[in-house]
This record gives C-alpha cells, structure tokens and sequence, in this order.
C-alpha cells in the first residue's frame, strides 16, 4: 500500500515501505508550541487526519502587503522511493532508498538513494552499492531538457545550485564528461578535469578533448582554457592554450578547416577554406577558396535550400584561376574557368497540375573536372558528357486536357569539346480525342476507334565549341523553329485474332530562316548561299497501315521430367507506310561550268528536316520473341512449378523500298540473363543480302549470287554484365546505394568510386547504434562462421566490324570492380579492367577503407596511367568535429598533348 505524509515539527524517525510523500515549506510559525494539539502516537504510520479550519473571510486589501520571505520555495518538493523514506527531526533529515524520484519545478532526480536536508534546502543523489561493491542505479538529473548522468550530485533546490562528480552529458553528437562539475544557475556549468569526445563508450574512449578547465552553457558553448587531444590516452601535440567548442544542436555558422597539400606545378596549396552561414532555417551559404604558392587561386560558392512540402535544392558555383609552372618558364600558361551547378526539385503535394525541376552542371571549358586540381572534383574527371536540364510543365485539367512545358537543356563533350544547347524549348499537347464515341461508349471497330491528338514543338537550338560559347557568332548561328503535327488513328479486329491499324499525320514546319542557292559562278569557282531571315512554312503528310497478331506455341515433356515445358512467344507484324513527293518546295540551281542542274529546297539546315523529294513506299517487317521455360522446383513441398525466361527478347526487323526496290539490312537484337538475373548478356547483329564490289561499294546483287552466303554479317555486337556477392539480397540493395556525385557519373566502380574520400559526417549515420544485444549476437555469428562479406562485377563489351570486308574486332574489353571487407571495419577495394585491342590497361584504382569508431581513414591510389596520383585522408566521422583531420595527397602530373 503507497500511503502519502506531510511531515510535522515533532522529533520522530520511522521507515515504512513504497512510499510517497510531499512536503512545502512555510513561513515560521509565531505561535507557541505547545498550543499546537499533542499527537497521538498511536497514529504514527497512518495519514493524520486534517484540522478542521474556520473559513476565511475576503481579504480588504487589494495587495498582500507582507513580503514573500527570502529563499522561498516556487513549488512543492515531490519525492518517492521503492524501498523505504526515513524521517530524521535530529539532523532535519529525509532519507529515501532504491530507485528515488525527487521532483522540484522542471528538474527531476533519479537515482538509488536520496538524502533531503529540509533545513539547507539540499538534495544529495548518489548510487547504491551492493555487497560485492558493485555500484547501480547511478543518478540522472533532468532540468528542461537537459539530462545529466552523474556518479553523485548535491543540489540546492532553493538557489538552483549544484555540485556534481564524474558527471556525463550528451550535446547533440558530443559527449561531455567532468570530474567535478558546480552548477551555477540554470544555464552555466562550470567544470574542471573535463573530458570531450564523440566516442560512445566514454569509459574507454578512444580519443577524447581534455580541458582542465572550462565554462559550460548546454546547447550553446564550452569555454575552456588549456585543451590537449588524447588518443587511445595518450596525449598528442594537438594542444592550444583555449579552446571555443560550439554545442548547438543542428547548423551553425563557423570556419571551415582547409586542407594542406602541394602539387608539382603549382606549389604548396590550401583547399576549401572558407565560412559556412546558416542564413536561415530554410536556406545556407558556403564560401570557400583555393590558394597555391605559384598564384593559382579559386573561388566558390555553395548553398542548399528546402521550403517543406514545397521544393528542395542547392547551387553551386565555382571559379579558378590556374597557373601551370613558374612565371618566366617556357612551359608557363594560364587558364580562367568555371561551372555551375543546380539542382531542384518541387514537391509534387505543392501543385499537382504543376512542376518544376533543374538538373544544370555547366562549365566555360569542356575539360573542366579534368583540369581542375580541386579534390572535390577528382571524382569525376572521366565524365565525357555534361548535361543540364530545366523545365517547367502546366496541364489543365479540363477536358480535353492540355498538357504545356517550356525547357532548357544543354549538352558538352568534354573530348570534341562541343556544346548542344536548346534555349528555350517548348512542348504543347492536347489529350488524344475520340470523336464517334459517347462518354461510356467502348472503343471499338474502325469508326469508333478512330481518334486524333494535337502536338506542337518549338525549339530555339545553339550548336558551337566552348572557345565560342556564349560569343556573337554563336548566337549568330542559331536554329530555330516550329512544328505542328495531327496524328490520326484507328484500330480494328480482323478474324478475330489479327489487329489492324491505320494511321496518318499531318505536319505543318514553321522556319525563321531559309537559304537561296545562287548559280555556279565560273570567276570565283563557288556556288554562293544567301541567308534569309523571315518567316516561311512547309506542309507534308503520310499514311500508313499495320497488321499484326500473337501467336503462343507450348512444348510439353514427359511427366516426372524437370524440364516441363517451353513456351514461344511470337509477335509478327508487317506495315505499309506512304508519303508522297513534295517537289513544290523545290527549285534548280546550275552546280558546275558544264551547267549540271541540281534540286534544293530553301529549308536546308532546319531543324526537324526538309520535305521529302520523291514519293516513298515501305513495307516495314518485324518479328518478337521471347522463350520461357517452366521446371520442377527443387522443394518438394513445391507444387507449382517454376517459370524461368529462356530468351527476354529476339527481334527481327527490315523493310522493303516499293521505289528502289531493294530490301534494307535485317536487325538482329537478343537479351536474357542467367544465374537469377546475375548475369545479364545482350547482343545485336547486321545483316546485309547484298554483296559489295572490291572498294566497298554496295551493289544491287544479292550476296548469295554473288558467290557468298544468304547474308553478310556487317557488324555484331554483344555485351555481358555480371554482379554477385556473398551477402543476401538485403545487403546487396544496400552495397548498391553509391553516393553519386552532383555532376554526374556511374553508380557502380567500374571506372574508380565517385564517392568523395572526405564527406565522413555522413558515415554510418543512418545505420542508427549497434549495441544492442540482437546486433553483437548477429556480428558474432558472422565472425564464427568466418564470413568475410564480398562483392564482384564484371562486365564485358565486344565489337565486330565488317562494313567492307575488314573482319576487325573494334572493341574487346573487360572490366571489373569488386570489394572485400577483411573485417567489420577494413574494406579493400579494386577497380581495373583490360582493352584486347589497344593492349593497354583501362583506369585503375586501389581502394581501402578503416571505421576507427569515431574516425574514419581512407586511402585511394591510381598507380599507373595519365592520372596517376593517390589520396589520403583521417578524420572524426561527427559533423562537430569534422575539423580534425589530416588529408594528404600527390595530384597527377600535367601531361601536354
């Protein structure tokens, strides 16, 4: 039974069992002792019964005019213990024992044994101990939200004042730990022989920060004086005479560390120094910048931002100034460059009829990533493309619904260093429309089948080099237009089994600039083109008709086999296709001095083509297939048997010219895949029926008169993926979660890790803690069964040419990546490959990776090739501390070509 007490002014001591209790403390008392009514004491361990009080009249006074006595108490002290309260009147005394509770105001102790002194108003919390003088039940002092876990505290719930030995706390990711800490007021602690670390075992950590002494403010700061690194606890030389540590949880604004280094050509270096500004809950700013020795110098700018349920994105912007050699030196050059990169993406809870996206990765020279010395961008210097991309779409709803966007996109060649770029480009569409069809009506048959849509495009299109890139000639020779098309089409049943459609479209091309052809002219030897700019147009369309069917054949074994059964898939199809001849859109111009005429149309150099000279019609052929198997499983429980695809594809297409009549190569494509889908082998091939003279020209004779076979193989193709490891399908969906990088790149290792060395804070966050006992249980099976997680790809492309009887092999290469771990914590990586055909290898990589608990440490070589260079890096994973670390690398040398 929990039974609740108020204690009086009599000199008593009892100990009872599961108590509660509540005391307040009041002014003292003018009146005599002996007039307060005798207690019975027959009545000790019972709830004594209340006096009855006359009632109160209304006060006349507005205001109590007696002052409220020093010290005070704002709230009643509340305390509970397990086992047993003893009352002490002697020493003014509450002692509670085994699992406490001592509650004032927002602050709250626990621990195994309490002592109350009313009279100083002091709380003392300590552990119990047991007979083998092992301790338990370590106290825990909560006020607000800050928790502290100390071996003992005395508290003064009167001045708020504490003192508290070999106390621990945990500030967002640090761990604080002091000797003696003395609590000043609610929001300042100071502390002496104070430990600071992000390690999770604070009794044996292996590093930590000591401060001799300091002043602490939770969520804000510590302010110490004389501050040494331990490692493993051994000091290091890491020291300096005061420290500042930010505790605020979440971002801050604050210095970011540079990393040292030195690379052949352009001296000693500092990297990524800069300042990092939280501008806003929703908005941040990096500024950060390179300096070498020689004068090279680079600039960036970084930020992220995010309105949620609304959008999410970051900008980046980067520039360098880069000096190769020393100033006076015959190989001394420089280069100016930068990029841009933006990323975003809206929400699609904010609109739904709307969205907006950016994807831009833009730089002033092609060979940006490859000439930057940055370690930021060393991951991506074999990316041979850069692209980007903005778009805005709208679709009103109402019916018929029309669909609206309006774009940009660009794209760069880092070898050719040629720059595509569309700006702006627009896409209007109306949602297809059934004319002869009532709302509930089915679709069917020709009439009711017959439907038609609306699409528009509008392009404005750049074609120039980087050395152009954004200049006068550039937008100069810009490419623009319009086209309007009106598909029509319908659908119909014929013999039940055979689907027969018909289609047409009407084209309509709106250019805004055209050409005039001018005469040979016989002093200059040329034929002369004029540019004219203004609006012009041309109208073409087509027809067409397809049939096509499925066609299922089943080949069953006999009964108790495993194979079971093939099942083969055909899907056949053959269409006609017609477009007649546009030739009013032509004109003739004399080509040579002999007075040679030629046709041209006004509309060359456009972008969606030239209306077609000369009447066209096709038969286009196609034939699909798939092959898929059904065999007894090995489970005997089993009843179903198991389907497996022999073949996902085998397709077959070409078509004949009714004009030239002539057949065009036949297409050969294939894919399947073995071994549950590890290995994954696609394959292709050209062939030719008709043969070709001794220069390589094709001639209208079939091969098989010519002396050869029914056709000629002019190409082939085949390229084979294989991916397996060790680990079970769970673990494999996470090994394939590759941090990507913001400019692009390939998700495996086959071409190196594009994860970058240093981003450490990021490690191991969403893994959440492993102590629990589930989690150690699991590691140590994997450790007794010898386990040793592991990961292998493989991948394969080879190319056969043989357009004009040369019989090469263009491509043949192999490459593979694969990872070990050797421990829970080393994993040792390689990437490489070899090519048969210029009998070299492809990029190579050394890769090894160390989880020291609270560091992580990374090692990356590439030991031969124009990139030969390796990098290393340590550092504490927590974002707080991310500062200490030590990065060390050999930039590859400059290679002149």
């Amino acid at each position: 039974m929990i039974s609740s007490y108020f204690w009086y002014a009599e000199s008593f001591a009892f100990k009872t069992v599961g108590m509660h209790a509540v005391f307040s403390e009041q002014v003292s008392d003018t009146v005599k002792k002996d007039s307060l009514p005798p207690i019975d004491r027959r009545l000790r361990g019972r709830r004594p019964k209340p006096q009855k009080t006359p009632l109160k009249t209304k006060d006349s006074l507005k205001n109590d005019t007696l002052k409220k006595p020093k010290n005070a108490l704002e709230d009643i002290v509340k305390y509970k213990a397990k086992d047993s309260i003893v009352f002490n009147k002697v020493k003014n005394e509450i002692l509670l024992f085994n699992e406490t509770n001592v509650q004032y105001t927002d602050i709250d102790i626990k621990a195994g044994i309490d002592v109350i002194n009313y009279q100083k108003g002091e709380v003392y919390a300590g552990r119990l101990k047991d007979s083998l003088g092992e301790y338990s039940q370590h106290p825990v002092f909560k006020q607000g939200s800050d928790v502290i876990e100390p071996d003992s505290i005395r508290f003064n719930y009167r001045n708020q004042k504490a003192i508290i030995r070999n106390a621990y706390t945990k500030q967002d990711e640090n761990n604080v730990k002091g000797e003696i800490i003395k609590k000043e007021n609610d929001s300042t602690y100071f502390m002496r022989n104070a430990i600071i670390t992000t390690a999770e075992d604070l009794d044996d950590p292996d590093y930590y920060i000591k401060v001799y002494k300091a002043k602490f403010v939770p969520k804000k700061k510590i302010i110490a004086g004389f501050s040494n690194m331990y490692i493993v606890d051994i000091p290091t030389p890491l020291a300096i005479p005061f420290a500042y540590y930010p505790m605020v949880s979440g971002r801050s604004s604050g210095l970011i560390f540079p990393t040292f280094g030195e690379v052949n050509n352009r001296g000693y270096f500092l990297q990524n120094i800069g300042y990092y500004f939280v501008i806003s809950d929703n908005f941040d700013l990096s500024l950060t910048g390179d300096y070498y020795t020689n004068g090279s110098y680079g600039l960036r700018a970084q930020s992220a931002y995010v309105k949620r349920y609304k959008y999410t994105g970051s900008f980046n912007l980067s520039f360098e100034n880069n000096i190769y050699s020393m100033r006076g030196l015959p190989d001394y050059s420089g280069s100016r460059m930068y990029n841009i990169q933006w990323s975003h993406s809206k929400d699609s809870k904010a609109n739904p009829n709307s969205n907006f996206s950016a994807s831009v990765n833009l730089s002033s020279n092609s060979r940006y990533y490859q000439e930057s010395y940055n370690q930021a961008n060393t991951s991506n210097f074999l990316n041979n493309t850069m692209m980007s991309s903005i778009s805005y779409s709208k679709t009103f709803p109402a019916y018929p619904s029309v669909n609206l966007s309006l774009s940009a996109s660009h794209s760069q060649n880092t070898n050719t260093k040629s720059i595509d770029m569309t700006l702006p480009s627009m896409r209007a569409s109306m949602e297809r429309i059934y004319p002869f069809v009532r709302e509930g009506q089915t679709k069917k048959g020709l009439i009711k089948s017959l439907n038609f849509q609306y699409s528009m495009q509008a392009d404005n299109r750049f074609a120039t080099y980087d050395s152009l890139f954004f200049s006068k000639r550039m937008f100069d020779e810009a490419k623009n237009g319009v086209r309007h098309s009106i598909p029509v089409s319908t659908t119909a049943k014929l013999f039940k089994y055979i689907t027969l459609g018909v289609n047409s479209s009407l084209n309509e091309t709106w250019q805004f600039k055209t050409i005039r052809r001018k005469d040979f002219n016989s002093s200059t030897g040329k034929i002369g083109i004029d540019t004219l700019s203004g609006f012009d147009r041309f109208l073409t369309y087509n027809a067409g008709a397809s049939l096509g069917t499925t066609i299922y054949g089943t080949f069953r074994f006999k009964k108790g086999s495993n194979l079971q059964a093939i099942r083969h898939v055909m899907r056949p199809s053959v269409g006609y296709g017609y477009s007649p001849s546009f030739d009013q859109y032509y004109d003739w111009y004399i080509a040579d001095a002999y007075g040679k005429k030629n046709q041209y149309t006004r509309f060359e150099g456009g972008l969606y083509g030239t209306p077609s000279l000369g009447e066209s019609q096709s038969l286009n052929f196609s034939l699909a297939n798939t092959f898929e198997a059904k065999v007894r499983q090995k489970d005997s429980t089993e009843t179903e048997p198991k389907k497996i695809t022999l073949l996902n594809s085998l397709n077959f297409s070409s078509n004949y010219n009714m004009i030239t009549k002539q057949f065009s190569p036949l297409n050969v494509t294939g894919g399947t895949a073995f071994f549950n889908g590890k290995l994954g082998v696609n394959f292709g091939a050209t062939l030719n029926p008709y043969a070709i003279d001794n220069s390589g020209r094709q001639l209208e004779t079939w091969n098989i008169n010519n002396g050869g076979s029914l056709f000629r193989l002019t190409n082939a193709n085949l390229s084979t993926n294989y991916a397996f490891s060790n680990k079970d399908k769970k673990d494999k969906k996470d090994s394939k979660k590759q941090t990507g990088t913001v400019a692009g790149g390939r998700t495996d290792d086959l071409f190196g890790s594009s994860k970058p060395l240093n981003e450490v804070q990021n490690m191991d966050k969403k893994r959440g803690k492993e102590n629990d006992d589930d989690k150690e249980n699991e590691e140590k099976k994997k450790y007794y069964r010898a386990a040793i997680p592991w990961d292998l790809t493989l991948a394969h492309s080879l190319t056969y040419s043989n357009q004009a009887r040369e019989s090469s092999i263009s491509n043949n290469s192999l490459m593979f990546s694969g990872n070990v771990s050797l421990t829970p914590k080393w994993q040792v990586g390689l990437s490489s490959g070899y090519d048969f055909v210029n009998q070299g290898f492809t990029y190579t990589q050394l890769r090894f990776e160390r989880d020291l608990n609270s560091f992580k440490m990374n090692f990356q070589f590439t030991p031969f090739g124009y990139r030969t260079s390796w990098y290393f890096f340590i550092g504490i994973k927590a974002s707080m501390l991310s500062d200490l670390k030590w990065e060390k690398n050999k930039e590859p040398d400059r290679v002149l070509r």
